[in-house]
């Protein structure tokens, strides 16, 4: 498929390139196509989640979105997010079709483009033929197509969770050293925070919690955290 994109440059410059030429790269420095409105009774859900990965705010455009933001931000193989990364324009069909994709997910696995969609609402023609064309030109330059819908409750509620825990400098080095040092393979989320000496035991708590976040602990998140969720140390 023959397609165009155009992406917005910082110094806001735009540039447009043949689909086929768009390096990834060039995709992780540029900033959103457009912005949101803010207007009285909108019913969209807009803002900025500051995201770990990048060390900077990311827009997003509904509460389903934000959800993508922070399952990105956790994903550990998430090397770069950028919100609306690019006008996409092709002919399908003999006409002139245009997208702008919700997120471009650099990883170490190769480029994502993501789509976020509530899941009622793919079935409906328009939706469905724009993400099919949107597919087909995204998979012919080698990269992922992704349509994200509703997470499961419980993972997308632990992971909010975690997500109070991400920032690096509100965690003192040493005692995450020590929390490391731990022997926590097996040990319970509420007995975790006792294992280390001389330490408060709600600092330990919070420092298991930002090593859940960078996943340097894991624990089985598709069922609520408590006090007998038990850690696992990666091996």
């Amino acid at each position: 498929m023959e397609a165009q994109v155009s992406f917005r440059r910082r110094g806001g410059g735009v540039e447009d390139r043949l689909w086929g030429f768009v390096a990834a790269a060039s995709l992780q420095s540029a900033v959103p196509w457009r912005t949101f409105r803010w207007y009285k009774g909108q019913r969209h859900y807009s803002g900025a989640y500051w995201a770990a990965t990048v060390g900077d705010h990311v827009i997003y455009e509904s509460r389903l979105e934000l959800a993508r933001l922070l399952f990105a931000d956790f994903d550990p193989s998430v090397r770069a997010i950028v919100a609306q990364p690019f006008l996409l324009r092709t002919v399908v069909e003999g006409k002139a079709r245009k997208h702008i994709p919700d997120y471009f997910l650099a990883t170490e696995h190769g480029p994502v483009v993501v789509d976020v969609k509530p899941r009622r609402r793919w079935s409906k023609p328009v939706v469905a033929f724009t993400f099919a064309w949107t597919r087909q030109a995204v998979e012919s330059h080698g990269w992922r197509y992704e349509v994200w819908c509703e997470p499961p409750e419980t993972e997308l509620d632990n992971i909010r969770f975690l997500a109070g825990y991400r920032r690096d400098w509100l965690f003192s080095p040493d005692l995450l050293q020590e929390v490391r040092r731990a022997d926590l393979d097996g040990v319970t989320l509420g007995e975790a925070g006792r294992r280390v000496l001389g330490r408060a035991e709600a600092q330990v708590r919070a420092a298991i919690h930002h090593l859940l976040w960078k996943q340097e602990l894991r624990a089985d998140l598709t069922r609520p955290l408590q006090p007998s969720t038990r850690l696992r140390v990666p091996a």
